[in-house]
């Protein structure tokens, strides 16, 4: 792997975090209401054809950001459509999301045997 994918990565997807942490510290949007606005923001340029464009140049930096999830999503839809028609807006997300879905359930599920939570 070259040092300048690297980078690449690094920037952008720095660039998303930070974006999403001036939206905590300056507005009052409340956490799960930024996480929705990522993944509607990656939906969006994902629908407009410019997320795949950032996802070429930066990898994994515009993949793993929850805009990347987003984008993820509408590709998959946009796919279904072609392939099954106006089922493929229901079915589309969820084909192209099962990885994503599937690894936060897991992981999620490993934290909570590992973790020894004290109620407060």
């Amino acid at each position: 792997m070259e040092w300048m994918e690297l980078v690449k990565a690094f920037a952008v997807g720095g660039a998303i975090c930070v974006v999403g942490q001036v939206l905590i510290d300056k507005t009052k949007l409340m956490s799960g209401r930024i996480l929705v606005l990522f993944v509607c923001l990656g939906c969006i340029l994902g629908g407009l054809g410019i997320y795949k464009k950032l996802e070429e140049f930066a990898g994994a930096g515009a993949t793993v950001p929850l805009t990347g999830f987003g984008f993820r999503l509408a590709e998959g839809v946009m796919k279904e459509v072609d392939n099954s028609g106006f089922l493929g807006i229901f079915t589309g997300g969820i084909k192209a999301g099962a990885a994503g879905i599937t690894a936060a359930v897991f992981f999620a599920f490993l934290a909570a045997l590992i973790a020894n939570p004290k109620e407060k």
